[in-house]
């Protein structure tokens, strides 16, 4: 009996090593879905209430705190003062779609077209060039923490679809002009209108806006005031676009043509 016995058990442990993979297995799928499946609900979540609230914060501007209060990082503490769109210089509006957006009412998020222009430099082996559209900074600016990694641009695209689903263009132009980073401590168009010009968003002139539309790519290095030869030939080249670009007067979504001052 007692080598009946073993010989059982010893039938019987592949069988249950097999047993025990696969309940693993299936126990880390569930685990697995049940977590994408709560991330989709929360950012989704997310998006639908930024549809109608406007952002008291930013996560950036959390994140940056925490980065002080947990490893001693730099901190200033952050100028922000939310503006309805109407309220907002339509100069600052074509300024900024002249600078970093000009098919950002023709597209879905994504500007295809200057993404194939991208690859094609990075072939040639030219220094590379942003191709992140309006709706794209805007994703980061509001639901991410300023790092660098492949985890934050899947998320970046993730948000920019929902965005664009669930927003319209006047909102995503909204939100981008009052949480995009316009320098150190500076958040939004309101804030970078005080510290650029000692004026409001509603008040920017053609020339300001063209400015501040000029350094957004690193405002954190360039500066209006001693400006490279690159960045004022950019502000001039904005500054003649910007009579091309359209600008929401309502939330109608009618692209209104304005030409001249």
């Amino acid at each position: 009996m007692e080598i009946a016995d073993t010989i059982r058990e010893t039938l019987m442990k592949p069988k249950t090593k097999k047993s025990l993979v696969r309940s693993v297995s299936q126990w880390t799928a569930k685990l697995v879905l049940k977590s994408v499946l709560v991330l989709i609900s929360l950012t989704l979540l997310q998006v639908v209430v930024l549809k109608y609230v406007n952002p008291p914060f930013t996560i950036n501007m959390v994140w940056e705190r925490l980065r002080h209060d947990w490893f001693d990082a730099p901190y200033v503490v952050h100028e922000y003062e939310w503006r309805d769109l109407s309220n907002i210089s339509s100069h600052l509006q074509q300024a900024v779609l002249a600078g970093e957006d000009q098919r950002f009412f023709t597209h879905q998020g994504f500007d295809f077209q200057e993404i194939k222009v991208v690859l094609e430099q990075m072939i040639e082996g030219k220094p590379p060039r942003g191709a992140s559209t309006i709706t794209m900074q805007a994703a980061r600016s509001v639901f991410l923490p300023a790092t660098r990694n492949p985890v934050r641009k899947l998320g970046e695209a993730w948000y920019t679809v929902m965005m664009e689903l669930i927003w319209d263009k006047h909102r995503i132009l909204e939100i981008y002009l009052n949480t995009v980073d316009w320098g150190t401590g500076i958040v939004g168009g309101q804030a970078g209108a005080r510290r650029y010009f000692e004026t409001t968003a509603s008040e920017l002139t053609r020339n300001q806006a063209a400015w501040m539309a000029a350094v957004l790519p690193s405002p954190h290095k360039w500066s209006h005031t001693d400006p490279t030869p690159f960045l004022e030939k950019r502000q001039q080249r904005i500054f003649a676009d910007m009579a091309h670009m359209p600008f929401l007067k309502s939330r109608d979504l009618e692209a209104e043509k304005k030409v001249g001052d």
